[in-house]
């Protein structure tokens, strides 16, 4: 098996072809991101870090070139095939987590696969469990969201998004609700996760302090890549 999760070869994404409101967002856009990468996307408003994270997630198709997730060319994949993908490969994370208030914290984590698989099993639900220990919350999973805070309703997010044990996830402005104290605390999270699950993740974040901690530092202007930057290793 390929130890490339995601590629992205001469994607380009235009809004409107054809009219007066044509609009190129963006432009030849060449990206490899390995198992296990922990990688920062960074950029000004209006660079379409929004737009290329759309298309990673399969939730809008590129209007040129070709993306590979896991391998598998999606590009003129018909919408069950495209579900299916995101389903077993994906995870989300959102800067406003979007906990369903009416569910406890361990049915929230759970309702990914309750909407893929129905009931869960006791296996599945163990399995909840388990992650809301590695994000220490597994005292409040007979919570409801609105009784917890806000970093920790993020990382009821985090684990919500593991579930499904996707070998990529996708974190957009992850922290950029939170206050540093916690941000912090919540991406110190995403790099035990990273080296504990093993799951590449792509953050897109406006903070430099939480990009200058990534591995990898991918940045995006006007939509295009104008460096993709790997940090040196820390001395052991």
């Amino acid at each position: 098996m390929s130890d490339e999760v995601l590629r992205l070869d001469a994607i380009g994404k235009t809004f409107n072809p054809g009219t007066q409101l044509e609009s190129a967002v963006l432009r030849d856009i060449n990206l490899r991101l390995g198992r296990g990468e922990l990688t920062a996307l960074i950029g000004p408003s209006g660079s379409g870090k929004s737009t290329l994270l759309n298309l990673i997630g399969l939730l809008d198709v590129p209007s040129s070139g070709e993306l590979y997730l896991q391998g598998q060319p999606t590009r003129n994949s018909d919408d069950q095939t495209r579900t299916r993908l995101r389903n077993q490969a994906l995870g989300f994370v959102f800067q406003f987590h979007h906990l369903v208030s009416a569910f406890s914290v361990l049915e929230n984590v759970l309702m990914p696969l309750i909407i893929r698989d129905g009931r869960p099993s006791a296996e599945t639900v163990e399995l909840a469990h388990g992650l809301l220990r590695e994000v220490g919350l597994d005292n409040l999973a007979a919570k409801k969201p609105t009784e917890i805070s806000g970093g920790q309703q993020q990382r009821v997010a985090i684990a919500r998004a593991l579930i499904t044990r996707p070998p990529l996830l996708l974190a957009d402005e992850p922290t950029g609700n939170l206050d540093s104290k916690t941000a912090d605390g919540v991406f110190e999270l995403f790099r035990r996760i990273n080296d504990q699950f093993g799951c590449s993740i792509l953050v897109v974040t406006h903070d430099p302090r939480l990009a200058a901690s990534c591995p990898r530092t991918v940045q995006l202007v006007d939509g295009r890549i104008v460096s993709d930057e790997k940090s040196a290793p820390a001395p052991s």
